[in-house]
């Protein structure tokens, strides 16, 4: 294949408007005002075909959405082809496209930087290797246009086979690019995976342990209301739950904030990170019942947190750490039934913020392992996948799922097959491993998982919660002049640098019984995010301020 460049060139200056923007890629990818976009929508759309290249023209997917921020951004990110996020050596490469194209005065810039790349990652062009991507977006306005700028050369300069699935949440895409590939491993199938290949999985996965334990009959799920903040989930919510395949009756789920086609409501008042930051019902949602339970996605449904209203009608958020411990409590028992908790090694992975209750609960009451990472979804992913057979990840905000190792679907499939032990117990875990989208963390697949596994346990919302209590935490962010100087260790809970700050506030936190406190630099501003917990809540805001002022004092 032979780059076009004649034509390239004026794709580039018809699509290339905005200039001098300086862009970031990170775990989210890009993501800015969309309006800023069209310049990074071209280079990306390049980047995920030498990506397809490279890996001998597998299905590599572009996800265009801006998550949970405001309706006026967007954004863009690439996606391996087992559905994990783009190679973190890759994402310098899509940093250098961009920032050329937005800088260059002339296209002859622009088109020296990608030989550079094309040259340095030995991409051959003189192959007969025709490269495929699957892209999606979510539902906001600015979408179809950024679709536009960044499929511009797909077909007309690499002459790839494009996949556009349409409207679809994140997971999905993720779930989709995933599956291609597998179909192609497995003997080159002429059918194209689609969403309703993702509906009819996780809609099978969860009837299939449903019929295990026959809830229909002996169990029930929780009364549930769901927010879709207004966005891509809530049409494909709808989907699912008009499927002729769901079992749970139509009257126990009822879905609110899913305009998704009033661009402006997005994320307005509701939504995942607006309760979890809050600590309040989402707009348009009036309390039922203390039995009741609620959740809420983000934009583009890759984050779910859950909360209940209790009998004196206080709020009550059930975040990702209560998410973890669930899982881990649910998945421990199911293990010990089965006789395999000294065969597959479970493990709940966290971050430097999660609850420190969290922390002690499973490793003292439910004697599970806990592993601590660096912030980032990336990192979690990794941690989980590399060190236990179930590993368990989910940041508080709701992003997260779990990862089941090859060793415990050997284990698991040797087991059934000898009918040894516990068979409930194994064909649980076999079920559950499946209702999982391991991909990427999915708010519809953890949604049915745990729906699944407090009709199983038996447990009412207000049981869960109850579980362990949230010490008083308190997040904040102090603008500073130059945030690199706060460097950090020990998966970023102490301070490397500046010199001598780390001991001050060691000594701060000595003052405060159960305390509990890190710096860290912000990824996307001259800030840093400084957190605090501990046991009295009428001591949180001096224990924080005094964080602060350290803080101020070294910047």
């Amino acid at each position: 294949m032979k780059i076009d460049y004649e034509q390239l060139s004026e794709l580039y200056d018809k699509t290339c408007r905005t200039k001098n923007v300086q862009y970031s890629y990170g775990t989210a990818g890009f993501r800015t005002l969309a309006k800023n976009l069209d310049t990074v929508m071209f280079t990306t759309g390049i980047l995920a075909i030498l990506r397809s290249l490279k890996l001998q023209g597998q299905y590599v997917g572009v996800m265009i959405t801006a998550s949970h921020n405001p309706y006026q951004d967007n954004g863009v990110k690439i996606v391996e082809p087992d559905g994990s996020m783009l190679l973190a050596t890759w994402e310098p490469y899509a940093m250098q496209l961009a920032n050329t194209a937005s800088f260059a005065s002339n296209f002859e810039e622009f088109r020296a930087e990608l030989t550079r790349l094309i040259e340095h990652e030995k991409i051959g062009l003189d192959t007969s290797i025709v490269p495929h991507i699957v892209v999606g977006r979510d539902s906001r306005e600015s979408s179809p246009y950024l679709l536009r700028c960044l499929t511009s050369t797909m077909v007309s300069v690499f002459h790839a086979q494009v996949l556009d699935l349409g409207c679809v949440t994140t997971p999905q895409l993720h779930y989709i690019t995933d599956l291609s590939n597998k179909r192609e491993r497995e003997g080159g199938s002429a059918e194209v995976a689609t969403e309703q290949d993702y509906y009819s999985f996780f809609i099978g996965a969860f009837n299939e342990l449903f019929s295990t334990y026959e809830i229909e009959k002996r169990l029930s799920v929780p009364r549930l209301f769901i927010d879709a903040a207004n966005g891509i989930g809530g049409p494909q919510l709808k989907k699912l739950l008009t499927s002729k395949d769901w079992v749970v009756p139509p009257d126990q789920i009822e879905v609110i904030n899913d305009k998704s086609d009033v661009p402006e409501l997005l994320n307005f008042e509701c939504g995942a990170d607006y309760v979890k930051t809050n600590q309040r019902l989402p707009k348009g949602l009036s309390p039922s019942s203390h039995d009741s339970l609620y959740c809420s996605f983000d934009g583009d449904a890759d984050r779910v947190v859950f909360y209940y209203v209790d009998s004196e009608s206080q709020f009550h958020l059930l975040d990702g750490d209560k998410i973890s411990t669930l899982f881990a409590k649910f998945l421990s028992k199911q293990l010990e039934l089965a006789h395999l908790e000294n065969s597959l090694r479970i493990g709940v992975v966290q971050t430097a913020y999660a609850n420190g209750s969290s922390t002690n609960y499973i490793e003292n009451t439910l004697r599970c392992p806990v592993s601590c990472t660096k912030t980032g979804v990336k990192h979690l992913h990794h941690e989980a996948a590399t060190q236990y057979d179930i590993g368990i990840y989910f940041e508080a905000n709701g992003h997260g799922t779990i990862i089941f190792s090859e060793k415990f679907h050997q284990v698991i499939k040797s087991e059934l097959s000898r009918a040894r032990g516990d068979m409930l117990a194994l064909k649980t875990l076999d079920c559950f491993s499946k209702l999982i989208n391991q991909t990427v963390g999915d708010a519809l697949s953890d949604m049915l998982a745990v729906l699944a596994t407090l009709a199983i346990m038996k447990m009412a919302p207000m049981d869960w919660d109850k579980e362990y209590t949230d010490l008083p935490n308190k997040l904040v962010k102090c603008i500073v002049p130059d945030r690199s100087i706060f460097q950090t260790i020990d998966q970023e809970r102490k301070l490397q640098n500046p010199v001598g700050l780390q001991a001050k506030i060691d000594l701060v936190i000595a003052k405060y019984p159960m305390g509990r406190s890190f710096v860290r630099a912000s990824g996307t501003e001259d800030a840093v995010r400084i957190y605090a917990e501990c046991q009295d809540s009428s001591q949180l805001d001096q224990f924080c301020n005094e964080i602060v002022e350290l803080v101020k004092a070294s910047a």
